[in-house]
């Protein structure tokens, strides 16, 4: 005769393989309805845009609508703290991007709602963006070596700006300046479209920001290139050198898209997820889409994303920590 303690183990171990059995048949019929897909950014920026290109796609891969669904406020954390604590059942997914999850955990540190790290389950990699560094005409370099020297010879003279301290734009810079040993001013704007202005008027001498963003500009010669922060050159603007080329080793920093869905969402609904995801980005409408959003897809599995993800938060929070960014 078995004894209570016995008992509850049995009834336990019965419990748990009765979920295992719902989980697995909930998966086998994924999905059975629209799936969500939140942006934690303003509709018509660049996250909305990629979603919104790769999720008409999705719709018909999946055999489900795709429902974008923006959730503003507080650098991402929002609509990312959202989807960190929905059901996990693949019917809310995020956009994961660099901000919320990498960035803000140093940035806003506890009082971020969630661990990018431990509360969301990767599904795979969308695109790399990486940033282009330019300047206004009348700054005396050329290039990234002319930069640096001239920045060498009179330190903080020169003045950059970005959409905001603590953005990956801004950040992209600190890293980029203490890879040089140089020291430039930062002057932080509400958006990168003010900062984009305020570099072709000459109001600041540099800009950082998406290599899409500047293409326009940079041809009709109201800002100079001088480098993109990725290791290969951006097919958006092929004739400008890497800052690793130009004499940086090892400097590949980008901005970069992806898909998550909630820690605990099964496996076999991540896969599924994921099939569709690859298979969606590698149509040939989308390819050369998301290509003159700055770069191409670059997929990956549910595994190399969270290892790049963790490594990302390492990266991002070194930079964080070396330009003094924080928020109120």
């Amino acid at each position: 005769m078995a004894t209570s303690a016995g008992k509850r183990r049995i009834d336990i171990v019965t419990a748990a393989a009765g979920l295992l059995l719902c989980a697995a048949a909930a998966a086998q019929d994924y999905p059975a309805r629209p799936v969500r897909w939140v942006v934690p950014f303003a509709a018509g920026g660049g996250p909305d845009v990629v979603a919104r290109i790769v999720g008409q796609r999705l719709t018909e891969t999946l055999g489900q609508q795709i429902l974008i669904d923006n959730r503003i406020g507080a650098g991402g954390n929002l609509g990312s703290a959202l989807v960190a604590k929905a059901p996990p059942d693949g019917y809310m997914v995020l956009l994961g991007i660099v901000s919320p999850l990498a960035i803000n955990v140093t940035l806003y540190g506890p009082r971020l709602p969630y661990n990018p790290a431990t509360d969301f389950a990767p599904v795979s990699m969308i695109m790399k963006v990486p940033q282009a560094l330019l300047a206004h005409p009348s700054v005396p370099a050329r290039d990234l070596k002319q930069l640096i020297a001239l920045a060498r010879s009179h330190p903080n003279k020169l003045n950059y700006g970005s959409g905001g301290s603590g953005t990956s734009g801004h950040l992209v810079v600190e890293l980029f300046k203490t890879a040089a040993g140089i020291q430039m001013v930062h002057i932080p704007f509400r958006t990168s479209g003010l900062s984009s202005a305020a570099g072709m008027s000459g109001e600041v001498d540099l800009v950082i920001g998406s290599v899409a963003t500047f293409h326009a500009y940079i041809k009709s010669g109201r800002l100079r290139p001088i480098a993109v922060s990725s290791a290969k050159r951006s097919p958006a603007l092929p004739d400008v050198p890497t800052m690793m080329e130009s004499g940086l080793p090892g400097f590949d920093v980008s901005s970069w898209y992806c898909m998550v869905a909630p820690a605990g969402t099964p496996r076999p609904v991540i896969d599924r997820l994921h099939g569709a995801l690859v298979k969606a980005m590698l149509m040939p409408d989308v390819h050369q889409r998301l290509l003159a959003e700055g770069a191409p897809p670059e997929p990956s599995t549910p595994e190399e994303l969270g290892k790049f993800i963790r490594a990302e938060i390492v990266t991002w929070g070194k930079a964080v920590k070396a330009s003094g960014a924080r928020v109120d």
